[in-house]
């Protein structure tokens, strides 16, 4: 047990700290779209020129410079217009910088791992946990040129990082990328330069408290109406007092309806964003607003009428009940989907396996428990070499997606969620569970195991399950009757605890006066054989 690392403590989930709800714009006039392109290019400029100036000044950057950025784009839209560009320049600023963070750690743990494989013999098996030498001389050479690659890389990384220099696409990398592939995109010129202009677009405002509906900006009224602040470059397109455009739409909200309604009507701060999907020909409207953080439920209430055991796989979802006890109850439950096709279609398969599985959750009143998963080590091709299935499996599986939608929709549900340690899991749940399981009728997986074993560890129990005793003759010679009880475990040698029961005039064996005295028995190694 030496080699096996220690295993972090169960916790409960908290809740999601925000919520996002949208709904089309249908019933836009062509003045009415006119207005928003405009409005949005405009805006889109903006944003483009103050990202410039906000990643050329680097580290250096502070509350002065920012409040000169916001005083450049107040002249030429509004102060409110300005707050917003503003701040989302800074969040997609600090979002590079992460993704930057995190690429540097993959090329390092890269860098790491050649130069170990490097170091060991040609033809070296590994050992658990660690990796052996490469096959060949061949191998061993390619291997050795891909290090001094990833190092130069590392060192471009660093310097960028240490300088505060990222790279920023408004638009996105992959879109733009794909403008010198249009054949291999399945795009047209002109169908690419929608999209690019749609997604360059900036037409999102953020929440004030205590204003008219939750947004001086865009603003969304209970009954559905929809009104824009316009930039000042464009106040002449304004067909309402105090230069603001009212589009011939109503909005409604079909998800979440009420508690937007409640928000807008209590005047409590609602941020919207206006986007274009250049592929529907539609408008669509996000509202979003942050939840106040609310107390989780004790990890000991969320034990105490059981759990249900989450194991996530690339095409499924295996789910087993088990009691507060940690023994499981009924059959494995088995939740499908596909990750194949488009992103909505992902998504769709995703909410549909979450949908059904919190229902199901939902019908036995019992919290769930997950595992937390990460996979960003564990994804590089040093790590696992030629085993491209086995990558390609790791990079599909969405654990960050399915992990966000779950806490998001069980809260919804009101279901606690319990995350533990991913750590052996799989393979302790097929070890101790999976042949047990067993039946005539009942073939489990090792993935159906693995959810017992999840189960087992957010209950606070023992994955290793209680195994027979032993046989009576035999019990003196074979050892203790459970393997759970240890040498020094105290009363593992004294009688069973009395049941309450009516009396009977047969005293059934080891349940009379002298159950605990050992001495009173006839078994070898005993007082009683050996009197004088």
């Amino acid at each position: 047990m030496g080699g096996l690392r220690e295993v972090a403590a169960p916790f409960v989930v908290p809740g999601p700290s925000g919520v996002a709800i949208r709904s089309s714009l249908k019933g836009l006039t062509e003045q009415d779209e006119t207005v928003l392109r405009q409005a949005g290019s405009l805006l889109g400029s903006l944003a483009s020129r103050d990202l410039k100036v906000r990643c050329a000044a680097g580290l250096g950057h502070d509350s002065e410079l920012w409040a000169w950025r916001k005083r450049a784009l107040t002249g030429q839209s509004s102060s409110r217009w300005a707050g917003s560009i503003t701040k989302a320049t800074h969040d997609q600023w600090a979002l590079a910088r992460r993704g930057q963070l995190a690429h540097m750690q993959s090329l390092r743990a890269g860098v790491e791992t050649i130069t170990y494989r490097l170091s060991q013999p040609i033809g070296a098996n590994g050992c658990k946990g660690a990796p052996g030498g490469y096959g060949s001389r061949k191998e061993w050479f390619a291997k050795s040129r891909r290090l001094h690659v990833l190092e130069d890389r590392l060192d471009g990384e660093r310097a960028d990082w240490e300088a505060g220099r990222v790279r920023v696409v408004r638009g996105g990398k992959k879109l733009l990328n794909s403008r010198h592939h249009l054949e291999a995109a399945g795009l047209t010129e002109a169908q690419w330069r929608s999209r690019w202009q749609a997604q360059r677009w900036f037409l999102q405002a953020d929440g004030e408290s205590g204003k008219p509906c939750g947004n001086e900006t865009i603003r969304i009224t209970p009954e559905g109406e929809v009104s824009i602040r316009l930039p000042a470059a464009l106040a002449g397109l304004a067909n309402a007092p105090h230069g603001r455009y009212v589009l011939a739409c109503r909005v409604r909200f079909h998800h979440r309806g009420e508690q937007w309604a409640d928000r807008v009507t209590a005047g409590r701060a609602v941020a919207y964003r206006i986007h274009y999907d250049p592929d529907r020909n539609r408008w669509y409207v996000t509202a979003s607003w942050q939840n106040p953080p609310v107390q989780t439920v004790p990890l000991e209430t969320a034990r105490a009428g059981g759990l249900v055991g989450l194991d996530m796989n690339a095409d499924h979802l295996a789910a087993w009940r088990l009691d507060a006890h940690g023994n499981p109850v009924g059959a494995p439950r088995r939740f499908d989907y596909t990750l194949t096709g488009t992103a909505q279609h992902r998504d769709a398969q995703l909410r549909h396996a979450l949908i059904r599985l919190l229902h199901w959750t939902v019908r036995h009143g019992m919290a769930l428990a997950i595992e937390g998963l990460d996979f960003a080590d564990e994804k590089t091709r040093e790590r696992h070499g030629r085993r491209k299935r086995f990558r390609k499996l790791i990079s599909g599986l969405p654990t960050a997606r399915l992990r966000a939608r779950l806490v998001s929709m069980a809260a919804e549900l009101g279901i606690t969620i319990v995350a533990v340690d991913p750590a052996y899991t799989s393979r302790w749940g097929a070890q101790h569970w999976q042949k047990p399981l067993t039946t005539k009728n009942r073939k489990p997986t090792r993935h159906d195991a693995a959810a017992v074993a999840i189960g087992r560890r957010a209950l606070g129990c023992a994955i290793r399950r209680r195994t027979a005793p032993p046989p009576h003759d035999r019990s003196d010679r074979v050892g203790h009757r459970t393997v759970q009880a240890a040498s020094d475990a105290p009363g593992r040698e004294g009688p069973r605890p009395r049941i309450p029961g009516p009396r009977t005039r047969s005293v059934p064996p080891g349940r009379g006066a002298k159950a605990g005295d050992q001495c009173a028995h006839n078994r070898s190694g005993h007082t009683a054989e050996h009197e004088p």
